[in-house]
């Protein structure tokens, strides 16, 4: 039978819930268990699509197309797992089920409420990943704090499974802040009894309580902890800060949150912890022999979160070439001609991110023609592919109003036009080219080189594309398509002929990178930014030769 762990919050949003599920669930994969995670939002919205990155950070898209919470990102990339729209459930999706269901006379003239109607839609779904058979244990993560009036439902469903299944089939995880008051000097553990004690007047009693902290907890705290929020000491984990989040599950496994886990689920018969990869990883990580600086051109560098699997992605690149990536966020509004220059002439490598709107757009294009211009090697991203050929057109093929019809529909050169099946669609959400498609490498590219192979699938999120009616253009021009949908022939990898490194991309790769196994593209990127990095440290000390020899 299938047992559910339900992680909870307190004290505070972003404590990490969805690392520490994540880590969880990467010890517990590693001692041979089946394991997958699910995240549940108490948002209204029905996803993540239609939110501005400042509002929620990165639109996480899954293989099936589902746009989803960027804590997904981080179940992919720990359990080496793709996850899908059954993954991420929002309160949205929930009362939009329940309301269509009570149009359609489900409820037999009932009167729909919060208990059971909504409650039940919770708790179906919460069961649904593990009703298939497939996985030995389901964890669950609970959006939002304890005590959040939007969570209050999630919370009520949690209560109801844990009196309707038997106590070693479901657990409750909660995370909770332990402050540290510099003026006292001493760690405060009341915010965790306040937010234990209110989700216990919810009838939610957590087994496992996590405490996130600056300082060590010593063993009278701990006994506190334990004895207030009625867990044993054994049950009460400290989860201290680390230098990255790959460390976690590492510590999480000596504080023995594994096998209390285990323990209380009544699992027996498990082996041992397998994590010599992951260790092997980390090495690399925290002993680069290298160094690159890459700046990330975006629109939305103010919050990290936006890009974050962009920057997770150049994490496991760096560690692949055993080098420590510097990341330099340039905002695209203010680069100019006149400081291009000066912004970027000390990167070893430009990334493009991708996003949407015309705001910051001819800051990139004249940061694309630097890096066309200077060799510096160029790696873009959706909206960065597009605005690599809109350059590239403009300043190459000599097209001078080239442009995108996102941004310009009047233009005369219209490089990067609205996809055909996309014009006669109006609503926003969920309806866009979403999730995985094939892509056909073209032989003897600088792509088929890097994927080793002639056919991959990534996956997509975008309404735009490039035109194809000026694509003998580019090419006859050094710009080739080495990459194309083999049904539709859309134009998904662009890369220029004549420089070490310089490629765009429709898709988002960044989605598919792990900590097993890295994002090929970001992998050899990387590679050229240190080639790159190496070549300007020689022009300006010959004498180093000797040394990198």
């Amino acid at each position: 039978m299938t047992k559910y762990i339900f992680v909870t919050g307190g004290v505070t949003s972003s404590l990490g819930k969805g690392i520490i599920a994540a880590s969880l669930a990467k010890l517990l994969q590693s001692r041979g268990l089946k394991v997958t995670i699910q995240k549940f939002d108490p948002y209204i919205n029905v996803d993540p699509g239609t939110l501005n990155p400042y509002e929620h950070g990165e639109c996480f898209v899954t293989e099936d197309g589902a746009e989803t919470d960027l804590d997904l990102g981080h179940y992919e990339r720990f359990l080496n797992i793709f996850t899908s729209q059954a993954n991420n459930v929002t309160t949205g999706r929930i009362y939009q089920t329940v309301i269509n269901q009570e149009r359609e006379g489900a409820y037999l003239g009932k009167t729909v409420q919060v208990i059971p109607h909504i409650t039940d839609e919770i708790k179906r779904r919460m069961l649904l990943i593990g009703s298939t058979g497939k996985y030995d244990i389901v964890i669950t993560e609970i959006g939002g704090t304890v005590g959040d009036i939007e969570s209050l439902p999630f919370v009520e469903a949690v209560r109801q499974l844990q009196w309707e299944m038997e106590e070693e089939d479901c657990l409750v995880v909660h995370l909770t802040l332990i402050p540290y008051l510099k003026a006292a000097k001493e760690l405060k553990t009341k915010p965790t009894q306040h937010s234990v004690k209110l989700m216990s007047e919810n009838g939610v009693h957590p087994d496992i309580i996590v405490c996130r902290t600056e300082r060590s907890l010593n063993m009278e705290l701990r006994k506190k902890i334990a004895l207030f929020c009625n867990v044993k000491t054994e049950a009460v984990i400290e989860a201290m800060d680390a230098n990255s989040i790959y460390e976690v599950p590492l510590k999480m496994l000596q504080e023995g949150l594994d096998v209390i886990v285990l323990k209380k689920l009544h699992i027996n018969g498990y082996s041992a912890p397998e994590l010599g990869k992951w260790k092997e990883f980390l090495d690399k990580l925290k002993y680069p022999s290298a160094k690159v600086t890459i700046g990330l051109i975006g629109k939305y560098i103010e919050l990290q979160d936006a890009y974050k699997s962009i920057l997770e992605s150049f994490v496991h690149a760096g560690a692949m070439n055993e080098c420590k990536v510097q990341i330099v966020n340039v905002h695209s509004e203010f680069i100019t001609d006149e400081n291009v220059a000066e912004k970027l002439g000390n990167l070893d490598g430009l990334l493009v991110a991708p996003g949407f709107g015309k705001r910051g757009v001819e800051g990139k294009i004249v940061a694309v023609k630097y890096a066309r211009e200077k060799k510096l090697p160029f790696f873009g991203i959706c909206l960065g592919m597009q605005m690599a050929a809109i350059e590239f057109a403009r300043n190459v093929l000599n097209l001078k109003d080239a442009h995108s019809t996102e941004m310009d529909e009047n233009t005369s050169h219209p490089v990067i036009d609205l996809m055909e099946d996309q014009k006669a669609i109006t609503t926003k959400g969920g309806t866009m080219r979403l999730g995985s498609y094939p892509c056909e490498l073209k032989p003897g590219t600088m792509a088929n080189a890097i994927y080793g192979q002639s056919l991959i699938s990534e996956r997509h999120r975008h309404r735009w594309e490039f035109n194809n009616a000026y694509l003998e253009q580019f090419e006859q021009a050094g710009m080739i398509a080495s990459g194309k949908n083999p049904a539709t022939g859309l134009v998904e990898i662009i890369e220029l002929q004549n420089h070490p490194f310089f490629i765009g991309v429709q898709y988002h790769p960044e989605l598919k990178s792990t900590v097993e196994n890295p994002q090929p593209i970001f992998v050899s990127f990387i590679k050229a930014a240190r080639e790159f990095s190496e070549k300007k440290a020689l022009e300006k000390n010959p004498l180093l030769q000797n040394e990198m020899i």
